[in-house]
């Protein structure tokens, strides 16, 4: 048997819970047709609802059409809970919209519709109340048409009038149709399938009118899913029986579920400690109240699972994957207030929470914080409080929820080096237009940092909200791309990058220019003409947007948009200067810059510097113990240079591209003996180690390390140059950018540079580089021409090894080394060896490459570049 997962959706009072009663009735599911005013309605089934009329938690029910088994979800209508029917779209194969007759497309209507549009649902819609008075099919159809979708077709239409409607919906459609002028019943199912043609039924729930045609045309166009054999399933809810047993409601979207399936959220870039594996006890499928047990629920079905106990709404199993992120956000706050324990009350709305996690429950200055659509809601979680867990409390004045983003692209750079713990981070924060939200990529070679430990990074940036730097408030409108970073082979753990993660996005989020963005409403205001004047200059007040007015027989209607904070308690003003004549609709509006960032910033008191849970500085270890760098300092003292340019030289200004500070690091020969002095003030003098009678090395170096030749103590012979490979890679625009493609050819490329410099300057060069960053990392030296190329052993790093041989080579040679790390070159100058910045170095390499170049044309009259010219020298060699 087909199945088919139906929902069905509606402004509140639109008549969605008596369609579905009403759909229920006529397929002969049930027997007896029930009434939300009677309050015996079969889907209504909490108390709450049956009392206040309305839909608050969505309802479960099955009935059949011939062959076509039919899973309908009745969702809320009440705004306040729009967010629970959002995550019910995500699992629907179509949706019957239900608008009123009466009142025509209403806002929450404009909303439904552009979250079906947003989640690709197929649509229907049933125009209800038609047997009201003053209701007029054709002003309502073209209504339909002008703000939902031209595709809105009467398919109460002869079939020769409907084939001609539904054929100017597609360009291909129509050319067939107008040679054969005709459409098969699948030319419709597949326009209703691609959301081209929304077919319109017309009629009265409460009177069983037109509901035989509408389940007519699901049963003849709805369109049916083909599921993969593989087993999938998506957790859309989650909600406790009447004995207080948890319910795990999922859409099965692959293969097949089975009670005592072991179930588990394990992913390759799942945390451990996040991962779990708990087994379905029971499957239950449910219709209103009742349930039945079953043993196995194939693809398609809706069933309700026992016995897991940390599965949330918007996760994936199986095959499925996470669910964007909803586009319904609460945009108001509100503090609880209770006599009750504080842990107590926070522990019961945590549970809530696991229920509806747009709740977003928070503890912060010792008061706990729930983020909720209204007043409705409000009173709903006072009573579930109350009769669930014996919990009186109060919500103060709700507080606009804001959010923060950024003008302009910054880095944040995060470090995590406690003793034995290892990790570094560098991400690129750009921002994005308005409403986009955040977005996560990555760009960092796996030659660099491994994928697990990415996505492990990427993980991180999307468990949990990241607070702004101006307000404390959630970050959104920003593209996060991790550009770099560093693991240890041997002390990393999975908890190091979480650390370093956090602290990368608030270290570059203290550097950004930071923007702070308040919540705007979409109204439409109805009132009588004669208030029309004193509504435009409200809205004017507000600093709100309003369109031009319209007339509706002798009130006005008027729409448009303002900011969440200045609308407040404006429908009460408006039902006290209207004599209760004016009508407020709002709808979130989403985000835009805020008119008085100032205020709201001094008003809300947040220091970023003091939110130890949130903190933008990073930990660095030195002399076995670690110690924490204030954010402003984390950049100098990075050890991975992520190549990210940012700014642009001024007109006229040639320079080469700005790095992060401590990838630009070039002292001077004067800078370089200022800092040594500010070394031997610290830590003693700095000994030349060429005049100090020979001793035995402390620390061996490597076996594998590049023979030496047998020398002199004088410092006369051959000069050394240490090369960290990686970091000069890096460093340099061209070698970074061919290191996308492939990092051996960019590997090459510097060994190429390095054997023309070692040629010219007559010096003795060693190029080393990481060994995990090599297949194998078993560590060797190899002869690459006339210069050593050195790849470190397993566990050792490069800074590790040249820290050794600068130690070792500067007993008896003068030693240089090419790095911009910056610990590494203090470690250096403390060993009595010269640093070269990789800019400065660059600088050397192409002198020589331009005496080379001379030479060569007095020769063989050819010219050849700089150093773009060796670049593409070494790509031909790597070509050969």
């Amino acid at each position: 048997m087909n199945k088919l997962v139906l929902g069905v959706l509606a402004h509140v009072d639109a008549g969605k819970t008596t369609l579905s009663e009403a759909l229920l009735y006529r397929s002969g599911a049930i027997r007896r047709l029930g009434r939300v005013d009677h309050r015996d309605a079969f889907l209504d089934t909490d108390e709450m609802e049956r009392e206040r009329g309305i839909t608050i938690f969505s309802k479960q029910a099955e009935f059949s059409l011939g062959d076509l088994a039919v899973t309908l979800l009745d969702t809320p209508g009440h705004v306040d809970f729009s967010a629970e029917a959002e995550r019910v779209l995500q699992v629907l194969d179509c949706a019957v919209l239900v608008v009123s007759g009466s009142d025509g497309v209403q806002a929450h209507t404009r909303t439904l519709w552009r979250l079906l549009e947003r989640y690709a649902v197929p649509t229907f819609l049933f125009i209800n109340k038609m047997d009201l008075a003053g209701t007029d099919r054709e002003a309502l159809l073209a209504e339909l048409k002008a703000r939902l979708d031209s595709g809105c077709a009467d398919f109460s239409l002869p079939p020769e009038a409907l084939a001609e409607e539904a054929a100017v919906c597609d360009e291909a459609l129509l050319e067939r149709y107008l040679e054969t002028g005709e459409l098969a019943e699948e030319d419709l199912t597949d326009l209703v399938r691609r959301r081209k043609l929304f077919p319109c039924l017309f009629g009265s729930a409460l009177k069983l009118e037109g509901v035989e045609a509408l389940l007519e045309a699901l049963r003849r166009h709805a369109p049916l899913r083909a599921y993969p054999a593989a087993f999938g399933a998506r957790v859309f809810k989650v909600s406790r029986d009447a004995r207080g047993a948890r319910l795990t409601w999922m859409k099965v979207t692959g293969g097949a579920l089975r009670a005592k399936d072991l179930l588990t959220n394990r992913r390759p870039d799942t945390p451990e400690e996040e991962v779990w594996e708990e087994k379905a006890d029971q499957l239950r499928l449910y219709s209103g109240e009742k349930f039945q047990p079953v043993d196995s629920a194939p693809a398609g079905t809706v069933v309700a699972v026992t016995g897991l106990s940390r599965a949330l709404p918007g996760q994936g199993l199986g095959h499925e994957t996470a669910w964007t992120v909803p586009a319904l956000e609460p945009v108001l706050a509100y503090q609880m207030q209770t006599e009750a324990d504080p842990s107590a009350a926070l522990k019961a709305l945590r549970l809530l929470e696991e229920e509806d996690p747009q709740l977003r429950v928070s503890w912060a200055a010792g008061a706990v914080r729930v983020q909720l659509m209204g007043e409705v809601q409000t009173e709903i979680l006072q009573r579930r409080l109350r009769e669930r867990f014996g919990i009186e409390a109060q919500f103060g004045a709700g507080r606009v929820v804001y959010r923060e983003t950024i003008a302009a692209p910054v880095e944040g750079v995060g470090h995590f080096e406690p003793l034995r713990h290892y990790a570094e981070v560098h991400l690129l924060l750009e921002p994005l237009p308005r409403g986009t939200g955040l977005r996560f990529a990555t760009v960092c070679p796996e030659d660099q940092l491994d994928g697990h430990w990415q996505r492990l990074v990427l993980t991180h940036l999307w468990e949990k909200p990241h607070l702004g730097v101006l307000t404390g408030s959630p970050i959104t409108d920003m593209k996060i791309t991790l550009t770099a970073g560093r693991a240890h082979e041997k002390h990393t753990e999975g908890g190091d990058f979480r650390q370093a993660t956090y602290r990368a996005v608030r270290q570059g989020l203290m550097s950004a220019e930071s923007i702070l963005l308040e919540p705007w409403y979409a109204f439409r205001l109805e009132l009588p003409a004669a208030q029309l004047g004193r509504a435009l200059n409200d809205v004017q007040q507000m600093g709100g947007e309003a369109e031009p007015p319209e007339a509706l027989g002798e009130e006005a209607v008027l729409t448009g948009q303002a900011p969440v904070a200045a609308m407040g308690d404006y429908a009460k003003e408006l039902a006290a200067y209207t004599r209760g004549q004016g009508r407020l609709s709002l709808r979130p509006a989403g985000y835009r810059p805020c008119g008085d960032p100032e205020t709201v910033a001094a008003a809300l008191g947040y220091d970023p510097e003091r939110d130890v849970e949130n903190t933008p500085d990073s930990v660095f270890c030195a002399h076995g113990a670690g110690y924490t760098v204030k954010w402003s300092g984390v950049p100098a003292q990075a050890h991975v240079v992520s190549g990210v340019r940012l700014g642009a030289p001024k007109p006229g200004e040639t320079k080469e591209p700005e790095t992060r500070r401590s990838a630009a690091y070039a002292g001077t020969i004067e800078q370089d003996k200022e800092l040594q002095a500010i070394f031997e003030r610290t830590y003693g003098a700095v000994k030349r180690r060429d005049f100090l009678p020979p001793k035995a090395p402390r620390r061996p170096v490597s076996s594998d390390a590049p023979e030496r030749r047998s020398v002199s103590r004088q410092p006369a012979g051959p000069e050394y140059l240490l090369v960290d490979g990686y970091n000069i890679i890096f460093a340099w625009d061209e070698l970074e950018a061919m290191a996308r493609e492939s990092l051996d050819a960019a590997r090459k490329a510097l060994c190429d540079l390095l054997c023309n410099y070692q040629g010219y300057r007559k010096c003795e060069v060693i190029a080393v580089f990481d060994a995990y960053k090599v297949r194998g990392g078993q560590g060797s030296v190899e002869k690459y021409h006339s210069i050593h190329v050195v790849y470190t052993k397993e566990a050792e790093t490069a800074d590790a090894y040249i820290e050794r041989a600068t130690y070792e080579l500067g007993k008896r040679h003068r030693v240089r080394v090419a790095t911009s790390d910056g610990p590494e070159q203090l470690i250096i100058l403390g060993h009595g060896a010269l640093r070269v910045s990789a800019a400065a170095f660059r600088e050397e390499v192409e002198a020589v490459q331009g005496q080379i170049a001379r030479i060569l044309a007095q020769n063989n009259r050819r010219g050849h570049g700089a150093l773009r010219a060796a670049m593409e020298q070494a790509e031909k060699r790597k070509e050969e």
